[in-house]
């Protein structure tokens, strides 16, 4: 919110300078991101009538005009078209230097003197372009210099709002924090009732009351539309960051920037039958202002007559009804729109406007008639006209109620840690324009229509110590009290499992959650993922429905920097559509890996990550919370994987993650050079673990025996592990694979597996005929289902 200092001190203007005035507002929540002079330095620049035009004998296109300057007669030669006898304008005496550097000195145009130059905006540094001479009205002195004419000796003040403080968009609301602080009361402008001179009305039909609960329209006929607006509100725009368009446009600004109502003019006679404020029809058509075609969403809320649209409420009127310089009547609104149904409404069409932005944080929910009685009165002034009556449509049910908050004095003290006095906090509310009953405990409060943040009594405490000032309040030390640790130690924390990959070599990466769409259909072709409806760029337009996307893209940001070896991994959501419509959103944990396994060394040569690497660190992570004899490795196929190295990860007969080597087809695209090796696991899963239980040692000696067994190749391991488990006895303590052979004396398409097991009991000693007898259960399970045969 931009405003002008000067305008500001008309409201409320307490005796401190501009810096105490900058620092206060800050102190009182509303952060100044800035302060600027609002023009440059404008020494010899005075104000000067035309007395004279005379054609120029040497060219057609311009003219020799004679000046008075107040201290006698000056000649220059100018070619602007608006320059005019009588008028009165900006002129640069000899030896001034204009904002751009240039020093005015006597020069001849075609012949002529010419003694100084008539100045645009332009020229002097107040716009960045101009269409003609700046002009002056006509009481204007000639001799006064333009800087004290203009009253250029303010200061443009920018503060950035926190999204609650809707009602500080305007030079009001600024004003009553300032008067709040200062024990100012601001000055109002009059806003007097404009007398009815016509009894012309529109009428206005509320369809969607929820949306707007207060619609106001007042109808004034007979305006001249080809009037200028006066200089001292084009100079009020211009310093709040505004331009001056057309004076029926400037007047509802000039409103929005003072009281904080954004208002709209209707060129009557282009409106149909009746006002209706509704909801939009799928596909309706409304050309803006800004002559942007929109196809219209279904249920947003418009501003319509009996013919289509006119505006998107709250947001920008349309071309068709706006007012032209062949207007003669306006219908001028001024509504109330619920803040929650606006919401997010301009940012879907790729809007952001004045209006939309003070609609959604909130408008005074009494401010319309008000407005429309300031608007009206300087609607008359500048471009005349015959005002109707304000007709007005009212639905009391939506309109946001104001409900009474019990303060506490003790609550007071127990939030701030400062104890303020029961007088100085029933000034403070008084001062904010609360009501205020006084109780045996405390105080009643009811807020101001126009502060809608205040709901609870913790905002009224926040007042309070506003008011009192945060550099007021005394740093204590904090009590802190012991508390039990109720976490379920069976969960194992995604802190720990973090840490494990550190400890790992793994690095820690945090991406956007959107994506490129190319590469995540890439990655996951099966699943359209959610677009986004304003995306930062093409490039991140897209929710992300794994994290790989934005772990390949940061491994080969950091190939393209010459760096070979990369582990990295990442916590966070993925966001999956699903078959119903809607959207999981589901924690996951991501990883991936590529180059040496180890850092460049003397001790080792250097070895190439493969799968059997990214396996091992998972099932570290894997191991923390339950035994690895829980968790499988099935071979599996996934788009972004290489087709013979990748493997689902299952916990019984659920799927908690994926792992295996990059698509080489996805690495090429991505010139990722080498193999890549990646893993995703389901957070919610894998954090689900078991306490450990201890169990008794035995005092009595273990068994071991060694088989190896022979059995077709494309059997895995875990099988065989799986058959041995079942079949043996409850003797068997450990079991271990622990070689793996293919070559000589193995048939083709065999391979020979050699286990370890151990067998032990806790309560005697096994003699050999229970472990032969054991081991030939296993041998027959093994032969039965999996077709092993026992190696001599």
């Amino acid at each position: 919110m931009k405003f002008s200092e000067q305008w500001l001190r008309e409201w409320v203007n307490p005796p401190i300078s501009s810096e105490e005035l900058l620092a206060q507002l800050t102190i009182v929540g509303l952060e100044v991101d800035g302060a600027e002079p609002v023009a440059p330095p404008l020494d010899g620049i005075i104000v000067a009538r035309v007395t004279s035009l005379s054609p120029h004998p040497n060219a057609d296109k311009l003219r020799i005009v004679e000046l008075d300057t107040g201290s006698g007669q000056q000649s220059v030669v100018c070619g602007a078209r608006n320059v005019r006898e009588g008028g009165s304008f900006a002129l640069a005496t000899l030896g001034t230097v204009l904002p751009d550097g240039m020093k005015l000195k006597p020069v001849k145009l075609r012949g002529v003197e010419s003694s100084g130059m008539l100045c645009s905006t332009r020229e002097l540094g107040l716009a960045d372009s101009a269409d003609g001479l700046l002009e002056l009205p006509d009481d204007a002195v000639p001799g006064t210099p333009l800087y004290d004419y203009l009253k250029l000796d303010d200061f443009s003040i920018d503060v950035d709002l926190t999204p609650n403080r809707g009602d500080c968009f305007c030079i009001a609301g600024i004003a009553r924090e300032v008067g709040a602080k200062n024990r100012c009361i601001p000055e109002w402008p009059s806003l007097v009732a404009v007398k009815d001179a016509v009894s012309t009305r529109f009428p206005i039909h509320l369809d969607a009351p929820e949306d707007c609960p207060h619609y106001a329209g007042r109808v004034i006929a007979n305006i001249d539309a080809t009037a200028r607006t006066p200089l001292w509100m084009e100079e009020r725009l211009r310093r709040c960051g505004l331009r001056a368009i057309h004076p029926v446009v400037d007047v509802t600004n000039y409103v929005m920037l003072e009281l904080g109502q954004p208002m709209h003019a209707f060129d009557l006679d282009r409106l149909d039958g009746a006002i209706h404020v509704r909801h939009a029809v799928s596909g309706e058509q409304l050309t803006l202002l800004d002559e942007q075609a929109l196809e219209l969403q279904a249920g947003s809320l418009v501003i319509a007559d009996e013919s289509g649209p006119l505006a998107l409420a709250g947001v920008m009127g349309g071309a068709k009804s706006g007012v032209v310089e062949k207007t003669r009547s306006l219908f001028l609104e001024s509504a109330y729109f619920v803040p929650e149904r606006l919401s997010g409404v301009a940012r879907s069409y790729g809007l952001h406007t004045d209006s939309s932005l003070r609609f959604e944080r909130g408008v005074d929910p009494e401010l319309q008639e008000r407005a429309m009685e300031r608007a009206t009165a300087l609607l008359v002034d500048i471009v005349g006209g015959e005002p109707g009556p304000i007709i007005e449509q009212r639905v009391p049910r939506y309109l946001p109620e104001r409900p009474a908050i019990h303060l506490r004095a003790e609550r007071i003290e127990r939030l701030l840690g400062l104890k303020v006095a029961d007088a100085d906090v029933l000034d403070i509310l008084e001062r904010l324009e609360m009501e205020v009953v006084v109780l045996e405990d405390g105080w009643r409060v009811t807020a101001p229509s126009f502060r809608f943040d205040i709901a609870l009594e913790a905002d009224l405490i926040e007042e309070v110590a506003r008011l009192v000032g945060y550099d007021h309040i005394p740093s204590t030390r904090i009590s802190l009290g012991f508390a039990r640790n109720d976490r379920d130690e069976a969960v194992v924390g995604l802190s720990r499992q973090r840490q494990v990959l550190v400890e790992r070599g793994y690095q820690e990466a945090i991406s956007y959650s959107f994506v490129d769409p190319t590469l995540q259909s890439r990655i996951d072709p099966d699943l359209k993922p959610l677009a986004l409806a304003n995306p930062i760029s093409k490039e991140l337009s897209v929710m992300r429905t794994s994290l790989w996307p934005g772990l390949l893209q940061a491994l080969a940001y950091n190939r393209k920097r010459q760096q070979p070896r990369v582990r990295l991994f990442e916590s966070g959501l993925v966001f999956r559509p699903q078959s119903d419509g809607s959207l999981l959103q589901e924690k996951r944990l991501g990883g991936v890996i590529a180059g040496p396994l180890e850092p460049m060394q003397w001790g080792s040569p250097e070895q190439t990550v493969d799968f059997y690497d990214l396996k091992g660190d998972v099932e570290a992570l894997l191991h923390l919370g339950v035994g690895g004899g829980e968790y499988t490795f099935v071979p599996a196929t996934h788009p972004g994987l290489h087709p013979g190295q990748s493997a689902e990860i299952r916990r019984g007969e659920q799927t908690v993650g994926m792992l295996g080597g990059l698509h080489p087809e996805i690495a090429r695209k991505l010139k990722i050079g080498g193999e890549v090796f990646l893993f995703e696991l389901s957070l919610a899963e894998i954090g689900e673990g078991r306490l450990p239980r201890s169990v008794e040692l035995s005092r009595y000696p273990a068994v071991s025996r060694d088989i190896a067994i022979s059995l077709d190749e494309d059997i895995a391991a875990e099988r065989v592990l799986s058959c041995v488990r079942k079949a043996a006895p409850e003797s068997l303590m450990n079991l271990e694979l622990f070689d793996v052979y293919r070559g000589e004396g193995v048939d083709s398409g065999k391979k020979s597996l050699a286990l370890g097991l151990i067998f032990q009991d806790v309560s005697r000693t096994l003699d050999d005929t229970e472990v032969d007898g054991g081991l030939e259960a296993i041998v027959c399970a093994l032969e039965e289902q999996l077709g092993a045969l026992l190696r001599s």
